[in-house]
């Protein structure tokens, strides 16, 4: 019998000059689950989408410095967005594993969500955003 492939509907690749570090800010700022980790990649899956980060060579690596807190990388043409419960874990998953959520009093409202920007670990820029409770 053929294993069943799970699929989800959307998924992201992050390139990470630490993995580890990356991974667990996903995992933590996401909710999402390991799959499959090996010393080239993690793959993250959620309910409805995925997440992997996929390890720099090591030659390529070696030029890239991430300052502490990371330079956010806002020369980048795309800024993935997630739907999260709760800004707050996100919040607290920036704090312990290096990245950034912009503080709640510059979120904006729009379509009945809260939204803030933040970057992860190695300065890759991201929204999160959650459902506003005053507009339910």
């Amino acid at each position: 019998m053929a294993k069943k492939i799970h699929s989800p509907y959307q998924a992201l690749c992050v390139f990470a000059k630490k993995i580890e570090k990356v991974s667990l800010f996903y995992q933590q700022a996401l909710g999402l689950k390991v799959e499959v980790s090996d010393k080239s990649h993690d793959l993250l899956v959620g309910q409805n989408y995925e997440v992997v980060v996929h390890a720099i060579s090591k030659a390529y690596a070696q030029s890239i410095e991430i300052e502490s807190p990371p330079k956010r990388r806002d020369d980048v043409a795309l800024k993935p967005t997630f739907v999260v419960d709760d800004l707050e874990v996100v919040r607290a998953a920036a704090k312990t594993n290096g990245g950034f959520l912009k503080p709640i009093k510059q979120a904006w409202r729009i379509r009945g969500f809260i939204v803030l920007d933040g970057c992860d670990p190695e300065g890759n820029v991201i929204q999160f955003k959650q459902l506003d409770p005053e507009s339910q």
